[in-house]
């Protein structure tokens, strides 16, 4: 038997909207023993979303770089059960070019944030939840410890113009993905990594729906956006295919974005 949610604690970072909070759902929908909400909720829904969901929810407002937030979310997920999965959906997208139109270099504090949660926030939680992921009862057949799943981007491959930040963050989420899995392999712990193309999440949300139906039509099957739970389904896959490990997965429907 591969791995199972059912009885598993979670910690989803960025999981208070969007891509995270359809993945909590998920998680709940399939049994888990509880799910930790780590997020900064600049929407403002991190706890609605948690009174809805119930007692087995516990939302953690903080940065996913913050130490202390991050411990929280642990200790919290610790509180629910057992820790066997992660899933890091948080993240920011705002796009700079290098150079303004007045010529002006872009700051460096801008390049240094969009990196530091994308990138570095990510590897925090991770290195925080996986010594107890490591502690863990071993299960299935193989001897699992636990799933960790990290978002990229397809820009991390095809960054446009103006996402020179965000490309280099999702671009090391990437890079990470398999020196992880050898790291903890031993432990049985798995690594995995997806890549959203154009989703309908809050980032998008804001767009008038005009602008948001031509993205949608630039994706070559299905000509329109991801829904949330479509990615969240395919963390459930993930989850519960033991061989699924070290590797990125697009979900993108076959979208190549241009320059711009």
């Amino acid at each position: 038997m591969d791995m199972e949610i059912k009885g598993k604690s979670a910690i989803v970072t960025g999981g208070a909207s969007g891509l995270g909070e359809a993945t909590v759902r998920m998680l709940l929908d399939e049994g888990a023993a509880g799910v930790v909400i780590l997020d900064k909720d600049i929407h403002g829904t991190g706890e609605k979303v948690a009174s809805e969901l119930g007692d087995k929810v516990v939302f953690v407002k903080g940065d996913v770089v913050d130490e202390e937030a991050a411990q929280k979310a642990v200790d919290e997920a610790l509180k629910l059960g057992k820790l066997y999965i992660v899933v890091n959906c948080a993240g920011v997208g705002t796009a700079k070019k290098v150079v303004g139109k007045d010529g002006t270099p872009v700051s460096l504090d801008f390049f240094k944030e969009v990196v530091d949660t994308n990138l570095t926030g990510t590897f925090n939680v991770i290195r925080l939840a996986a010594p107890h992921m490591m502690a863990n009862d071993p299960v299935g057949e193989d001897g699992e410890r636990g799933v960790i799943i990290n978002v990229a981007s397809i820009a991390a491959f095809e960054g446009q113009i103006g996402q020179v930040a965000y490309s280099a963050s999702k671009g090391g989420v990437v890079a990470m993905t398999i020196q992880l899995a050898r790291e903890f392999a031993p432990n049985g712990i798995r690594v995995m990594t997806i890549a959203p193309g154009i989703f309908d999440t809050p980032m998008l949300q804001a767009l008038p729906d005009k602008v948001k139906e031509s993205l949608g039509k630039q994706v070559p099957f299905p000509p329109r956006l991801g829904k949330p739970p479509e990615f969240a389904a395919l963390c459930k896959h993930i989850i519960e295919n033991v061989v699924l490990n070290g590797y990125t997965i697009r979900l993108d429907g076959a979208i190549r974005m241009s320059a711009r």
